[in-house]
């Protein structure tokens, strides 16, 4: 048996085992990314409503900055976090540098430019009437809104499990923000980095296969949700 099938079959009896450290990082790897994404969704939500459906200067640029923004490496925005995070920094103060709040930051970021331009993209496929009849018919905006939100919500959904596919995998931000702390601060991607680089491959892979599964359940979520979307259309 060669080295990799023993990884493999090492990696499969430490998730089925219930290895406490390797359920600890998963735990916290989720929790944080989780955290983001219901931070990030709201305001990304009304952000890419309004540029969908109100004409005001500068919408253009608006859009095209966050389309910019969501090629912006998660190394880039780890390091700016890092500069205005450490003591040196603007918000040294707060003394959130290589904590779970820093990494959740981190991933707001990283995931806020993408929520906003894919659920602007629904928005904007979405029949305007719904939005203008709701009105009409004296339903409170707030109240529209959400009938909008509805009308279009498997393009959301999308937009979300995107969003929390970005942050999950992501590791330049984590790294620099988190500090890779066994117990605090771990999470799934820099401890694969981590473990792989001192030959410890067996954790590695496990983690890699909780990623893979994780990947697969979220598209096959995606995809029962659409079809069942085209069935009722």
């Amino acid at each position: 048996m060669n080295d990799l099938s023993q990884a493999s079959i090492n990696a499969f009896q430490l998730l089925i085992s219930g290895n406490s450290d390797i359920w600890e990082i998963i735990s916290l790897s989720f929790g944080v990314s989780f955290s983001a994404i219901l931070i990030a969704t709201p305001p990304a939500l009304v952000i890419a409503f309004f540029l969908a459906f109100f004409q005001f200067r500068l919408r253009r640029a608006c859009i095209a900055l966050f389309n910019t923004f969501m090629s912006v490496p998660a190394v880039i925005i780890g390091l700016t976090l890092y500069l205005m995070l450490s003591r040196s920094g603007p918000l040294g103060d707060l003394k959130l540098l290589f904590t779970q709040q820093a990494m959740i930051i981190g991933q707001i970021l990283l995931c806020f430019p993408l929520l906003v331009a894919m659920a602007h993209a629904s928005f904007q496929a979405a029949d305007r009437r719904a939005w203008e009849t709701a009105i009409t018919l004296g339903a409170k905006p707030w109240r529209a809104f959400f009938t909008l939100i509805y009308e279009v919500r498997f393009g959301l959904i999308a937009a979300i499990v995107a969003g929390f596919g970005r942050v999950i995998a992501e590791i330049g931000c984590s790294m620099m923000v988190g500090g890779n702390i066994l117990h605090a601060t771990r999470n799934i991607p820099t401890a694969i980095a981590l473990e792989t680089s001192k030959g410890e491959f067996a954790q590695g892979i496990a983690l890699g296969m909780v990623l893979l599964v994780l990947s697969l359940s979220l598209n096959a979520g995606v995809s029962i949700f659409q079809g069942k979307g085209e069935l009722r259309s």
